[in-house]
C-alpha cells in the first residue's frame, strides 16, 4: 500500500510553492497567532501561512524562488517571537529529541516559578490577615508593620517568576502591538508599584499618600497570586497540549529499530535506516516487520491494527503486500523491501497527521478574527474602568479603581480562544490515525460532520474488489473450455478486475492462453482483440448488439446469473454469440455493519457501480441498500455528475471509492474518502484515507468528525460566555448588588481555568471509540455518557467553587 500525500490540490498561486513548517516559540495566545501570521504573510513570495497555537508551528506556503527560511525567520523575529533553529535532514530524529529536551527544560523552569509563586503567595496572604500570628506583638505585629516584609518577598516573584511576562510584553511595546503579557505586566505591575508606594510613601509609612486614603492597602499578595496562578494555568496548559500530541509520538515508537536482512544466504541484523530497495528481509513470530514490502517466501498471519484499526489478523503469502511496523502474529515468511525510510506507509501516515494537526479548521476563523483586536478592547475597558471608579466611585476610591483595573486585565485573556479548535483538532486527527482513519486536516474533519449522503463505489469499496469466475454458459455449437480460452486470451490485456477474474479462472482449469493481438479497450461496455486469428468480444450486450451479434438465445441465462449478484460478460468469436461467464465479487466482512451504521448516523447511503441494474440490485439487497439509492450502469466519466446531481439537492456528499476512476468524483464531493488499498490517485484526490479496506473507517470518520467538532463548539463556548459574562463582572456591574468587586486573585484563578478547561474538554476526545453497532450511534455507550456528564461537572463545581470563595470573600 503507498500512502501519496497531495499538499494541496487546489492551488490559486499560479507560481511554483513548496511548503515549509517552523517551529514558533513566545506565542501565548491567540493575538499571538495573528501576529505571526500577518507578519509571514507580508514577506514577498508567501502565499499563504498558517500557525498553530497547540503545536507551536508555523506552516508556510511559499515560492521557493522569492523567499528563503531565513526570511520568514527574520519577519517573525521581528514580530517579537522566535524560531527554534533548523537541524540537518539526516539528524531529523536527534533534532526532534532535543527539541523534546528543550521544551521539558522550559517546562521544569515554569514548574519552578509557579511553585515558587504560589509559595510566597500564600505566606503574603497569611501575613495580610494574620500579621500577628507571624510577627509577634507590636511593634512588628500590625498589619501596615507587616508591609516591608512583605514587599522583601513580592519583589524576587514580581520580577524572577514574572520576567516572562515582562519579556514578552518589552518585546510587543517595541513593535507597538500587545499581547497576553501585556494585560499581565500591567496589572501586577499596577498592583506591586501601587503597593510599593504604600509602603514607603503612603500614609502609614508617614508621609501620608493618595490623599483621601487614610488606611491604604497592599495588593502584594494579589499581584504575586496572580502571576503563580497564571503560570499554573500554562505549566497546565502546556502539560495537556503535550498530551494532545501523543498520537504522533505512539505511530514513531511503532517503527522498529533493526531488520534481519538476508544477504547471500546469510541472515544479518541491520539497522531499519540502513534498508536499501530490494534488501529480503526475514521476519520471525512474534517481530515487527521493518519496512513495507512483499512477500516473496513463506506464510503468515499479520496484525495491522496499530496502523488499519482492523482488529482480526491478515493472512500473508507469496506476492502479498506487507506493512512496516506491523506485528507477526504466527509463522514465519521472507520479504523483498519495496519502500525503505521516508517513502514508507508509516512515514507518510506521521507525515499526514502532523500537517493535519498543524492545520486549521474554518470554524477558528472566527476566535482568529475577534482575537486580532481583542487586546486593545481590553485596555480601553480597563481604562473606562479606573476613570469611572476613579471620579464617580466610593471610597476608597483608588483602592477600588486599582481592583477592579487589575482583574479586568487580568480575567480578559483570549488564551482559551486560540486554543479551543487546534487542540480538538490535535486530538481529533491523532484519534483518527489511531483507528487507522488519515483525516488530511481540519478543514477535512470539519467538513466530514456536514455529510448527509454517502455515495459507496461497489467494487473494492463494498466488495473485496476481487472477483471470481464462478459459471460458464458456452452457447450452442461452442467448447466451455475453448470460449474460456478465448476470452481469458482476450483479456489479458485489460486491467479491469472482471478480466484478472476471467484470466484467473482459465489458468485455474489449465488452460493454455495465447497473447491477444489488436487489443482495444471500450470504456463501460467491453473489450476485442484477436486472439489466434479469431476475432474476440468480451463485454456487455451493448457491446455485442453494436456489433451486430445476436445474443437473445443467452439474455434469459444472464438475466439469472445478474439477479444473483452476479456479473455477467458476454462472449463472442468471429461475429457469433459464444457464451456467458459469470464473475462474483463478494461482500466485504463488515461491510453490512458499517452500511447499518451510516444509516443510523441519518445519513442517506448510496451505492454507484458501472454493473447492471439487476446486479447492481442483488448487491444493494444483500447489503442493506434502498433500490432507489442504488446508481448502475454508470460509466466512469459519469460518476462526478452523478455526485454533482445530489449536491444539487442541498446534500453534502461524501464519495467513498478505491479506483483512478474514482478521482474526479472524490475531488468533487464534499468530503472524499479513499480506500487505502486502492491507488494512489484515489488518494491524493480524497480528504480522508482509511487506511484498511473495510467501510468502518467512514462510520469512525463521521461520528469522529461529530465529536471533534461538538468539543469544539463547546471550547468556543465557553471561552466567548467566559469573557462575555465575567469581563462586565470584573468592571463592578455586580458591585451595587453584593457591595463588592471581583478580587484580581479569584480573576486569575477563572482564567487559568478557563485555558485548562479547554484543553481538558478537547483531550475527552481521547476516549473516542468507533460505534461497535448501529445502536451503538444513537444510544452511546454508559461509559462515553459518564465521561461527557463528568467533564460538565467538574466544570459547574469549579465554577461554584469561584463564585463560593468570592461570596466569603465579601462576607
Amino acid at each position: 500500500m503507498t500512502l501519496t500525500i497531495d499538499k494541496e490540490r487546489e492551488r490559486p498561486d499560479p507560481n511554483p510553492t513548496a511548503e515549509l513548517t517552523m517551529p514558533v516559540t513566545g506565542m501565548t495566545c491567540a493575538s499571538c497567532v495573528r501576529r505571526v501570521e500577518r507578519a509571514l504573510a507580508k514577506v514577498d513570495g508567501v502565499a499563504a501561512s498558517s500557525v498553530n497555537l497547540a503545536t507551536e508551528r508555523a506552516t508556510v506556503r511559499l515560492d521557493p524562488d522569492l523567499t528563503s527560511r531565513a526570511d520568514l525567520v527574520r519577519a517573525v523575529e521581528a514580530a517579537g517571537y522566535g524560531v527554534r533553529p533548523d537541524a540537518p535532514a539526516e539528524d531529523a530524529e536527534a533534532a526532534e529529541a532535543r527539541e523534546a529536551a528543550e521544551r521539558a527544560r522550559e517546562l521544569d523552569l515554569l514548574k519552578l516559578r509557579t511553585i515558587a509563586s504560589l509559595a510566597v503567595s500564600a505566606v503574603l496572604m497569611l501575613l495580610m490577615f494574620w500579621p500577628e500570628r507571624l510577627l509577634g506583638d507590636r511593634p512588628w505585629g500590625a498589619m501596615e508593620d507587616a508591609y516591608p516584609v512583605m514587599f522583601l518577598l513580592a519583589t524576587p516573584i514580581q520580577f524572577w517568576a514574572g520576567w516572562p511576562f515582562y519579556k514578552q510584553f518589552w518585546v510587543a511595546a517595541r513593535h507597538g502591538q500587545t499581547t497576553m503579557s501585556t494585560l499581565v505586566a500591567i496589572g501586577t505591575t499596577a498592583a506591586y508599584g501601587y503597593s510599593v508606594y504604600v509602603t514607603f510613601f503612603g500614609e502609614t509609612g508617614g508621609h501620608g499618600g493618595m490623599g483621601a486614603e487614610p488606611t491604604a492597602e497592599v495588593y502584594y499578595d494579589s499581584a504575586t497570586i496572580i502571576i503563580g496562578l497564571i503560570l499554573l494555568g500554562r505549566w497546565l496548559e502546556t502539560r495537556a497540549r503535550a498530551r494532545t500530541g501523543a498520537a504522533i509520538r505512539q505511530l514513531v515508537g511503532l517503527a522498529p529499530r533493526t531488520a534481519r536482512v538476508v544477504r547471500d544466504g546469510q541472515e544479518i541484523d541491520t539497522p531499519v535506516a540502513a534498508l536499501q530497495l530490494g534488501d529480503l528481509v526475514r521476519v520471525r513470530p512474534g517481530e515487527k516487520v521493518a519496512t513495507d514490502g512483499v512477500v516473496v517466501d513463506g506464510r503468515s498471519a499479520v496484525d495491522e491494527s496499530m496502523l488499519t484499526g482492523e482488529s482480526l489478523p491478515v493472512t500473508k503469502g507469496p506476492g502479498d503486500e506487507v506493512i512496516g511496523a506491523t506485528l507477526n502474529a504466527a509463522g514465519s515468511f521472507t520479504f523483498r523491501a519495496t519502500r525503505v525510510g521516508q517513502d514508507t506507509a508509516l512515514a507518510q501516515i506521521v507525515r499526514l497527521v502532523a500537517e493535519a494537526q498543524g492545520s486549521k479548521a474554518p470554524i477558528q476563523r472566527l476566535a482568529d478574527r475577534i482575537s486580532a483586536s481583542f487586546i486593545p478592547v481590553v485596555l480601553a475597558l480597563a481604562a473606562l474602568t479606573w476613570a469611572v471608579w476613579f471620579v464617580v466611585g466610593p471610597d476608597p476610591r483608588v483602592s477600588n479603581a486599582l481592583e477592579a483595573t487589575i482583574a479586568v486585565l487580568i480575567i480578559a485573556c483570549p488564551c482559551a480562544m486560540g486554543l479551543a479548535t487546534p487542540t480538538a483538532v490535535m486530538v481529533g486527527t491523532g484519534k483518527g490515525a489511531e483507528h487507522g482513519v488519515l483525516i488530511k486536516g481540519g478543514e477535512a474533519l470539519e467538513q466530514a460532520h456536514k455529510v448527509r449522503a454517502v455515495v459507496l463505489d461497489k467494487t473494492g469499496t463494498i466488495t473485496r474488489g476481487k472477483p471470481a469466475l464462478t459459471d460458464l454458459f458456452p452457447a450452442e455449437g461452442f467448447d466451455p473450455n475453448e470460449t474460456l480460452r478465448l476470452a481469458a486470451s482476450a483479456e489479458q490485456g485489460s486491467e479491469h478486475p472482471l478480466a484478472g477474474a476471467i484470466v484467473a479462472g482459465a489458468r485455474g482449469r489449465g488452460l493454455a492462453l495465447d497473447a491477444p493481438a489488436d487489443f482495444e479497450a471500450i470504456a463501460g461496455h467491453g473489450i476485442a482483440a484477436t486472439v489466434a486469428g479469431r476475432a474476440v468480444l468480451v463485454g456487455n450486450r451493448r457491446l455485442l448488439a453494436a456489433r451486430g451479434i445476436d445474443v437473445d438465445p443467452l439474455v434469459d441465462r444472464a438475466t439469472s446469473l445478474a439477479a444473483s449478484a452476479k456479473t455477467p460478460a458476454y462472449v463472442a468469436v468471429d461475429g457469433r454469440a459464444a457464451g456467458v461467464l459469470a464473475v462474483a465479487d463478494t461482500v466485504k466482512p463488515g461491510s453490512v455493519e458499517a452500511i447499518a451504521q451510516l444509516a443510523a448516523l441519518g445519513l442517506d447511503v448510496w451505492m454507484l457501480t458501472g454493473d447492471d441494474r439487476a446486479t447492481a440490485a442483488a448487491v444493494a439487497a444483500r447489503v442493506g441498500i434502498a433500490p432507489d439509492r442504488v446508481l448502475a450502469e454508470v460509466l466512469p466519466g459519469d460518476k462526478v455528475a452523478k455526485v454533482a446531481e445530489l449536491q444539487r439537492r442541498g446534500l453534502a456528499v461524501a464519495m467513498v471509492g478505491d479506483g483512478i476512476n474514482d478521482a474526479p468524483a472524490l475531488a468533487r464531493a464534499d468530503l472524499g474518502v479513499a480506500i487505502g488499498t486502492g491507488t494512489d490517485v484515489a488518494m491524493e484526490a480524497s480528504d480522508v484515507t482509511l487506511v484498511g479496506g473495510g467501510l468502518r473507517g467512514v462510520v469512525t470518520a463521521v461520528a469522529l468528525s461529530r465529536r471533534t467538532v461538538q468539543t469544539i463548539r463547546q471550547n468556543l463556548f465557553w471561552a466567548f460566555a467566559y469573557n462575555v459574562l465575567l469581563i462586565p463582572v470584573a468592571m463592578g456591574v455586580l458591585y451595587p448588588f453584593t457591595d463588592q468587586l471581583l478580587n484580581p486573585a479569584l480573576a486569575a484563578g477563572a482564567m487559568a481555568l478557563s485555558s485548562v478547561s479547554v484543553v481538558t474538554n478537547s483531550l475527552r476526545l481521547r476516549g473516542f471509540a468507533p460505534p461497535v453497532t448501529a445502536r451503538h450511534v444513537t444510544h452511546p455507550p454508559l461509559r462515553t455518557r459518564l465521561v461527557e456528564w463528568s467533564y460538565l461537572a467538574l466544570i459547574a463545581a469549579a465554577a461554584l467553587g469561584v463564585g463560593a470563595v468570592w461570596f466569603w470573600q465579601g462576607a
